[in-house]
This record gives C-alpha cells, structure tokens and sequence, in this order.
C-alpha cells in the first residue's frame, strides 16, 4: 500500500466542488455524479476497496468532508493556485503542492 496521498487532477477537484456546491465547482457526467456518491454512502470495506480502484477521486471526497482546509485546497487545486513548493508549474498537483513532473524527479 502507498504511503503518499494520490494525485488529484484539477477535473476532479471541480467535480467535487461541484457535489458540495462551491465555487469553481463542474458537474460531472452522471457515472461519477453516481460513484461520488456511492463513495461517501459506502460502510468502511467497501470505502476501502472503491479507493483501490478510485483513489483520486475518493481522497479529494475525503478531503471535502473530513479535512477542515480540504475545500480550499479542492479550489487551489481546481484553479491551479496550489503550487507550493513546485516552480514548473506542469500539474497535475499533489495535495503538498508539487506537480507529478517534480514528484517523479524526486522518487
């Protein structure tokens, strides 16, 4: 299992945005409409297992829901302002700010 958080894009960050009704939100097509919902209703097990398959999608959804700055980082990361310590500025970004490019140099 990783020990890093996933990558989120900045569609799912406005995807998620969008399901809590927040600025630079965008509606999602009904499947994700759907799984973000499946996602937050689900017991822990199956949390589990959807994170397996979705783990952006269900780390930006805990975000928005457990994480008091998780809506703010949700719209730094939807409007790509979430660059802290990245200068290269080719995104997507991870929640500590750097871009996949740098999260690969690093590894």
């Amino acid at each position: 299992m990783s020990t890093t958080s996933p990558t989120i894009s900045t569609e799912t960050a406005r995807h998620v945005l969008w399901r809590y009704d927040r600025l630079g939100g965008c509606q999602p097509g009904s499947f994700t409409q759907h799984l973000m919902a499946t996602i937050e209703s689900a017991d822990f097990p199956n949390r589990a297992i959807l994170r397996g398959v979705y783990p952006a999608l269900s780390e930006a959804l805990h975000l928005a829901r457990y994480d008091e700055e998780g809506l703010a980082k949700l719209q730094r990361i939807a409007t790509g302002k979430s660059l802290t310590r990245c200068t290269c500025g080719a995104g997507p970004y991870t929640l500590d700010g750097r871009c996949e490019t740098c999260c690969d140099g690093a590894a």
